[in-house]
């Protein structure tokens, strides 16, 4: 198991896992525009992206992007997107993703890492509460640094 961070040489790869990810969520497939919006990311630098890979092959992702705590004045990160291929589940690739985006946050000085998730989500609750996120009320998940 590897964990790369994303470049604009790995939108392709990238591109096919977030296309994944989306029908996941009910979207219609759209490797066009999956491939589009991440290369605008990564572009802009409006995200960060972790691949892992397993062997050479390329089975899940993860997708930070940055806001600010106005109270402590510093950058947070979102972890907006987590997805491991179905194939791959249950093989720690989805620890190993969450874990470098803390290591990254973490590295930039951050406040810490939010998060969200459905409530019927329970496998990738106990991922993150084992972790070390912690549930506030309204169902967000916060890694504090």
């Amino acid at each position: 198991m590897t964990i790369k961070r994303a470049g604009l040489d790995h939108v392709k790869e990238a591109a096919h896992l977030f296309n994944l990810y989306r029908i996941y969520y009910e979207q219609k497939s759209d490797m066009d525009g999956a491939v589009n919006f991440l290369h605008e990311r990564i572009s802009n630098e409006e995200s960060v992206i972790f691949l892992a890979y397993d062997q050479e092959q390329a089975v899940g992702f993860t997708q930070l992007y940055p806001t600010f705590s106005s109270v402590q004045m510093k950058r947070t990160w979102v972890l907006n997107d987590l997805f491991v291929h179905g194939e791959h589940r249950g093989k720690g690739f989805g620890e190993q993703l969450v874990n470098k985006a803390i290591e990254f946050a973490d590295s930039k000085g951050a406040a810490g890492v939010l998060l969200e998730t459905m409530q019927d989500n329970i496998n990738a609750q106990r991922l993150y509460e084992r972790i070390g996120f912690k549930k506030e009320e309204n169902y967000f998940y916060f890694y504090k640094i």
